[in-house]
């Protein structure tokens, strides 16, 4: 039974959620259609250049993202606190960004409100401005229904770009962060239409790497920023931390170096005609979050992530269905699978 999104989406429970939307019928619809012999392949910018604008605007954090031809994944850190910070002048710009102001704020701007009573219209306003900023569904929405509108347009058809609303995944714990993550930014290597990550357009790895790669050769930027390993990149990305800032609130809970010998550990075990290649030893964050390598790999290589609404350990599985009021969420077999006891080398 379909749920309601407010069920679905707790920022109270995480913060972190792997989303996914399809194009109708699941058609490649931003790639080359082989039934028409057409290509849509410019159409992956659009979604590029669209999230960028958006993830600039919004209080959400982008940490990984693969455009596909006919779906593509977001993996999403929402950040409330950024939105509570933000004055009310920098709210109405951000949302000016994306649509039109309301009449009220307009009036504001131009010194045509008098009186307690509109400037407390005014301020509700602006409150909810700022509640919209910082919730997922609203994200997708500003995302999605723009280049529904630019494809149709060029197609000069109507109806449905979309499959559907998207669907959401809940990231429970580091653990399944980092499986989600990898399993995104190496959808294009799975499929057979890169060979490496540096090689997956329109995804965060290459995005990342680049940026890393630039400030390598560069050597202008701070200790910090090269260590984050991002630059003036179109998308903007949530940072990885380090083990010296493992907590800290903007940055993701592991470090870049870890994140990319991964990344690429991974690219390479998830091609059967190179599994050869695989180092004897596994890389050390694997086994500092306790995941499986081997069912690990097998996660990656399924036709679709082992998850489906819930993603994390088996107790953070339960303690979430606990606080919705449900006694069972799938999933809960995927979790023992993936997740082993932690074994600290």
């Amino acid at each position: 039974m379909t749920r309601a999104r407010s069920q679905l989406v707790d920022p109270s429970i995480t913060p972190y959620y792997h989303c996914i939307c399809r194009c109708v019928r699941r058609a490649f619809l931003c790639g080359h259609d082989t039934l028409t012999g057409r290509s849509y392949e410019h159409r992956k910018q659009w979604l590029v250049d669209r999230l960028a604008l958006v993830s600039r605007t919004f209080a959400i954090e982008v940490c990984a993202y693969a455009v596909m031809s006919n779906h593509y994944h977001l993996v999403v850190r929402i950040n409330r606190k950024m939105a509570e910070q933000w004055s009310d002048e920098e709210v109405i710009e951000r949302w000016e960004n994306l649509y039109s102001l309301p009449r009220v704020i307009e009036n504001y701007r131009n010194g045509l409100l008098t009186g307690p009573a509109a400037k407390h219209k005014m301020r509700q306003c602006v409150d909810l401005l700022r509640q919209r900023l910082g919730e997922l569904s609203w994200f997708m929405r500003s995302l999605n229904e723009p280049l529904a509108r630019q494809a149709n347009a060029e197609d000069q058809c109507t109806g449905r770009f979309w499959e559907g609303r998207y669907k959401s995944q809940a990231l429970l714990d580091e653990a399944a962060l980092l499986t989600c993550m990898s399993y995104v930014d190496l959808n294009p290597v799975r499929a057979g239409i890169a060979e490496t990550p540096e090689s997956s357009d329109f995804t965060s790895i290459q995005a990342r790497l680049h940026a890393h790669a630039g400030l390598i050769e560069q050597k202008t930027h701070s200790a910090d920023d090269t260590h984050s390993g991002e630059a003036d990149i179109g998308v903007k990305l949530l940072p990885f931390g380090g083990n010296e800032r493992r907590d800290g609130p903007d940055h993701l809970p592991f470090g870049l170096t870890d994140y990319l010998a991964l990344v690429d550990w991974s690219g390479r075990a998830v091609r059967e005609d190179k599994r050869g290649a695989i180092p004897a030893n596994l890389p050390p964050i694997l086994q500092r979050l306790g995941v499986d390598p081997e069912a690990y790999l097998h996660s990656l290589k399924r036709s679709d992530y082992p998850f489906q609404r819930l993603a994390g350990r088996v107790e953070a599985i339960q303690n979430a269905a606990a606080h919705y009021g449900q006694h069972f969420f799938k999933g809960i077999s995927a979790a023992r699978r993936l997740f082993g006891p932690a074994t600290v080398p």
